[in-house]
Formats: structure tokens, C-alpha cells, sequence
């Protein structure tokens, strides 16, 4: 079968204290992209991992195979197989790639498990997999385990940057802890109308990446001034994106942006977090 999982952006990330679990409370909107990592499965008589574009081959690290080996566990299905990983979400950029791969995994082998089994295991797989689970647009609270489906949005798409930084995810939450803060807010007026009710948006995290990376405050500015529009940052980072009313806008923007991006790309909103397609799809 072959698998499409969707990046993830987060619209609104706001950081409570850390727990004694070492973990933070977390609120924020979440929105399923449709920009894709590629995943095929065959059963095979063995069972075997291939990876192209940048995610870890290893299985024990990587998130797909384990979210494989948890579905296993969970139905009992002894079968073994071939999990063919084409990776297009970039790492280390606050997407959710990973989350997303192991989502569309978990998901597809659930079989007749219980949604809140096939839940369960996703909290233990990662914060962002309960999410990416059900993906569109929801509200997410807890440390991620917490999902409120919202109608669908559209009539916006994004320019999606990532500049030339890698920030761990770990790091920025253990700078975040030494610093604290909000992050800058993006009013309504400057938000599609689909998204204004939800104003004023902010991710927490943005000082304690820009405290690691300076250089990426540095992205956004430019960015900002270049289009003209407020510019946010995704998840831990050190991905960057800015609304636009049409999909070609925002097109058109990614065109203008500095020399040496990791990536770059329109995207936009689509209703689930992974869908399984036919071969003839492609």
C-alpha cells in the first residue's frame, strides 16, 4: 500500500511550565499541509527499512519502523514488511515529517484496534503523532495527547521557508525552561479570515530558538521585509512561513527569499494528517 503522510504547521504554539515529568503543557492550532513524505508497504519475508532523503535508516531511531513494530504488538499481526520511506518534509524544521511517517504507519496497521488503543500508542510514539493521526485543523492541548477537531479551513495557502539552521527539539524546550517568554503575536488583521476568530497567534518557542540560532531571527526579518507580511516560526523550528490568499502568491514569494534556504515551498491546508493511495495515484 502506499502512504502519503502530511507536514504539520503550527498556526499557535503556547509553552506552559515544564512538569515534574520533564514534559511542558502545551496549547496550540495545529494544520495539516499538503506537503508529503512517501511511505510504501509490501509484505515481504522479512523485514526491511529502506530510506531515501534524510531520515535515520536505522530502524530503532526511525519513527515509521517503530510506529510499525508498535502496531504489531498492539493487533498481533505477525506479518513482516518491506517499509519504503521517501522523505520530501524537511528534518529538524518544526513539521512534524517524523510524526506524520509514523502516523500514516500506526494507522494503516491499526486494523480493527479501538481508536482509543490506536491513541495510546500514538502518545507513546511522540507529542505530535496524536495529532498527525487525525490531522486538518484542530486545537491541541496536554503534551500533544489532547486533539479537538475544528471544521476544515482554506482560502489561504503558505509560503513555507526553512532556513539554513537545525535546531533540536529537546535544546530549544531546555532554553525555553532558562528563559521563558511569549513569542511575537500575529494580530487578526493580519491573518486569512478563516483564522482571525483565533487571534491573536503566537509561538512560545520562538526566543529560545532564536537564543540557539540568532540567524533565524535574522531569516525572518528579511523575509518580512521582502513580502511585506508577518512571518512566523513552526514548532521548535527552524521552519518559517507567512500567510497568502492564493496558492500562486505564495509561489511566487518563495521565489524572492535569500540564497542557501534547506527548503522552500507553497503549501497548502488539506483535511487529514495521512491518507493511503492507490498506485495509480501517483
Amino acid at each position: 500500500m502506499r502512504l502519503l503522510a502530511y507536514a504539520k504547521v503550527n498556526l499557535a504554539l503556547e509553552v506552559g511550565h515544564r512538569r515534574p515529568d520533564g514534559l511542558h503543557d502545551l496549547r496550540g492550532l495545529f494544520l495539516s499541509v499538503d506537503l508529503a513524505d512517501e511511505i510504501l508497504l509490501e509484505p515481504a519475508e522479512e523485514d526491511r527499512l529502506v530510506v531515501a532523503g534524510g531520515a535515520p535508516a536505522d530502524p530503532a531511531s526511525n519513527l515509521a519502523w517503530r510506529a510499525l513494530e508498535a502496531a504489531r504488538r498492539s493487533t498481533g499481526d505477525p506479518t513482516r514488511w518491506r517499509l519504503e520511506l521517501t522523505k520530501r518534509i524537511p528534518t529538524k524544521a518544526g513539521l512534524g515529517g517524523g510524526s506524520a511517517d509514523a502516523a500514516a504507519v500506526l494507522g494503516a496497521l491499526a486494523g480493527d484496534l479501538p481508536a482509543h488503543e490506536v491513541a495510546a500508542v500514538a502518545v507513546e510514539l511522540g507529542a505530535d503523532v496524536p495529532f498527525a493521526l487525525v490531522g486538518g485543523f484542530a486545537r491541541v492541548a496536554g503534551i500533544g495527547e489532547v486533539v479537538e477537531p475544528l471544521p476544515p479551513v482554506g482560502g489561504f495557502a503558505l509560503a513555507v521557508v526553512v532556513p539554513p539552521v537545525e535546531l533540536a527539539t529537546g535544546a530549544v524546550f531546555r532554553r525555553f525552561d532558562e528563559l521563558g517568554g511569549r513569542g511575537p503575536e500575529i494580530p487578526a488583521w493580519a491573518l486569512p479570515p478563516a483564522l482571525r476568530d483565533h487571534a491573536p497567534l503566537r509561538n512560545d518557542l520562538y526566543g529560545a530558538a532564536c537564543s540557539l540560532a540568532p540567524e533565524l531571527d535574522d531569516w525572518r526579518r528579511e523575509l518580512e521585509g521582502r513580502w511585506g507580511t508577518p512571518v512566523a516560526m513552526t514548532g521548535s523550528g527552524a521552519g518559517l512561513f507567512a500567510y497568502f490568499p492564493t496558492r500562486d502568491e505564495a509561489a511566487a514569494a518563495v521565489t524572492e527569499i535569500p540564497a542557501g534556504a534547506r527548503f522552500a515551498e507553497a503549501c497548502e491546508p488539506v483535511e487529514r494528517g495521512w491518507i493511503a493511495a492507490s498506485e495509480t495515484e501517483r
